[in-house]
């Protein structure tokens, strides 16, 4: 038995960076003697014989020789072993594709034999910017989006590749890629239009709304590295811009409240955790009004930091006022958040359903009462 590091691992390395995600193939050997050598793995491939053992997949070839099995990855890029003597077995195009930066599919069949490999490539456009996505790797996107390919990924895995894109360098490029393959819908289809929709009136925006979108992702992954919500926040924040009625245009008057549903719907349709769920409707419905947080009544402040709170994304709600907007009020948000979580209701005012309630958002409102 020889088993041997692959893909993206392998593809790190050779950048000189840490590889953190290990995934590996063995070479012959049986599932079952795999199984005898290693007896806490758990296989989780249906038709085809995959393990997981501490957070790591263990394949096994689908053809040989094992150069043959490489043509059947996903990019050039990724289609690399590493031995246990540090033989190194790669597609024919691999190692000149990671010294030009560039990405290009395996073969001419890597999207359509499985076409989560779609949403993985512009995934791979965001955690790797500095390479450039090929018109060849393009053309393969398009041509499984043309074929009705792209509504067969389970949505399990779909969330995994889209939380990995959020967590990148660059996840503007996740949309970008995506839009320049005309492969937005199904999963994104709210954005399938909105590279021609100005992003508002010229005095604040020079985009369509697509663009500012990326842009204010990828300030966002700039400024706080590998925070995931704070960036899907971004993705969501503009949403209902997308459907704003043509005749309203530059102007989006009301699209909080469309974003809020469209946000909704999108995260359901990729199977978004809660967090991530809750978060884009809070973005998409809150920003603006964050963003006039000094103007607010008091007790619409406290509303807002309630809800924030609630659904544990107060931080990253101004996070994204501060890049979307350029208007920094965290460290006034943290203060108010701190007077009002203080403010406890005395015993005679407890237990008396809304009013306690009402007397309560009362005695918090008076509690950040100040001048400006």
């Amino acid at each position: 038995m020889r088993i041997f590091l692959s893909g993206g691992a392998v593809r790190d390395l050779l950048l000189g960076r840490e590889a953190t995600d290990k995934d590996y193939l063995v070479f012959d050997a049986e599932p079952d003697e795999f199984l005898t050598a290693f007896p806490r793995a758990q296989r989780v491939g249906k038709s085809f014989p995959v393990f997981m053992l501490d957070g790591s997949e263990y394949v096994f070839p689908r053809a040989l020789p094992l150069e043959k099995d490489l043509q059947l990855r996903d990019l050039t890029v990724n289609a690399m072993l590493l031995g246990p003597d540090c033989e190194l077995i790669c597609h024919e195009k691999a190692l000149d594709d990671i010294s030009n930066r560039v990405l290009r599919p395996a073969s001419n069949r890597s999207m359509t034999d499985d076409p989560l490999r779609v949403i993985r490539s512009a995934r791979f456009s965001a955690q790797l910017p500095e390479f450039t996505v090929l018109p060849e790797l393009l053309d393969a996107m398009r041509d499984c989006a043309e074929k009705g390919l792209l509504d067969t990924p389970p949505p399990d895995r779909v969330a995994r590749e889209v939380e990995k894109a959020m967590n990148a360098p660059r996840p503007g490029n996740f949309l970008r890629t995506l839009a320049k393959a005309d492969c937005l819908e199904p999963w994104f289809n709210e954005f399938a239009h909105a590279a021609s929709i100005p992003a508002g009136p010229p005095e604040h925006h020079d985009s369509d709304v697509l663009e500012h979108t990326c842009r204010v992702m990828d300030e966002c992954a700039k400024r706080w590295p590998g925070n995931a919500l704070t960036v899907w926040m971004a993705l969501c924040h503009d949403l209902g811009k997308t459907s704003t009625p043509a005749e309203d245009l530059p102007k989006h008057i009301g699209h909080e409240g469309r974003g809020e549903a469209a946000a909704g719907k999108m995260a359901m349709r990729n199977r978004m955790p809660n967090r991530f769920l809750h978060a884009g409707i809070t973005a998409a419905a809150e920003h603006m009004k964050a963003a006039r947080y000094l103007e607010m009544r008091p007790a619409k402040r406290v509303d807002l930091i309630m809800r924030g709170r609630k659904n544990a994304c107060l931080r990253e709600l101004f996070r994204l006022v501060l890049v979307d907007s350029g208007i920094d009020l965290r460290q006034r948000v943290r203060e108010d958040t701190k007077a009002v979580l203080g403010v406890k209701l005395p015993a005679e005012l407890q237990n008396l359903g809304e009013e306690s309630g009402r007397r309560l958002r009362e005695m918090r409102a008076a509690k950040i009462t100040r001048p400006l």
